[in-house]
């Protein structure tokens, strides 16, 4: 069911839907960015799945950036923006069957999203990324869905959810602290785990989560997992996520380009 129309004045087409999740037998909202050429050609497009942070909404990003719609025409890429919830994580809570957000990003709106939109549904063109608690919800979700996704990214990433603290509704959704590793990409992050996926990896020097995102770096070479690293100025904020975007859509760009060359 469509719920808003084009957004007058851009180019791509922006508009949001509600998918029935049947992981948490509710509707939930999505929205998604069409390139400038999706009514005008019968291209399968690759696509760009963008979570948003803790405290966030589906529609966040294209709020926040209503240049969104010119990076999927300059990219010429599907961009979807799921509803993630408040403080899901993007985990499926032990404690909260209402909290299955794993699943409804994974599985649900993917399967939803190829179904109805020319997508190119190979996993090499699958990208999935997203900032602070989206950016580890893009990793893991990532690392556990390798059949689904062969790209990932995050910006400002929560990596580390061992030192996030119960401020952010941890304890709520997957219990005593005590058992956060098993949820914290950091911990979960393996060569196994990681085999196959193109990874970008970005935080500002400025940004109170830059020890766990620089820790996970740091793992990575350990473990000999391709990828790229970047520390840039900024904070935890809009401006540098902004930013960001740009860096990781050209990242996932130059991969599409190599493999369909």
């Amino acid at each position: 069911m469509l719920l808003s129309g084009a957004l007058p004045g851009w180019a791509a087409r922006v508009d949001s839907v509600l998918i029935n999740s049947r992981a948490m037998q509710r509707p939930l909202p999505m929205t998604f960015v069409l390139p400038n050429s999706y009514d005008s050609s019968s291209t399968r497009y690759p696509v760009l799945y963008l979570l948003h942070g803790y405290g966030g909404w589906h529609s966040n990003w294209i709020l926040r950036m209503p240049g969104l719609t010119s990076l999927a025409d300059i990219f010429q890429v599907i961009i979807i923006c799921p509803e993630g919830g408040r403080n899901s994580w993007y985990v499926n809570s032990p404690l909260q069957p209402q909290s299955q957000f794993e699943t409804f990003v994974a599985e649900e709106v993917t399967d939803f999203v190829d179904s109805t939109f020319r997508t190119r549904n190979q996993p090499q063109y699958r990208a999935i990324s997203g900032l602070s608690m989206g950016g580890h919800g893009a990793l893991y979700i990532a690392m556990r869905h390798r059949q689904l996704f062969g790209l990932a990214g995050s910006m400002s990433g929560a990596v580390d959810l061992t030192q996030t603290r119960d401020g952010f509704g941890l304890s709520s959704v997957i219990g005593d602290s005590t058992g956060w590793h098993r949820y914290s990409v950091l911990h979960l992050a393996d060569s196994a785990s990681m085999a196959g996926l193109q990874l970008i990896l970005d935080c500002g020097l400025d940004d109170r989560l830059l020890p766990g995102n620089r820790a996970l770096h740091q793992q990575w070479l350990n473990l000999r997992v391709p990828h790229v690293y970047m520390e840039r100025p900024g904070g935890h904020t809009w401006d540098y996520w902004r930013a960001s975007i740009w860096h990781h859509l050209v990242f996932f760009s130059g991969y599409w380009s190599s493999i369909s060359g």
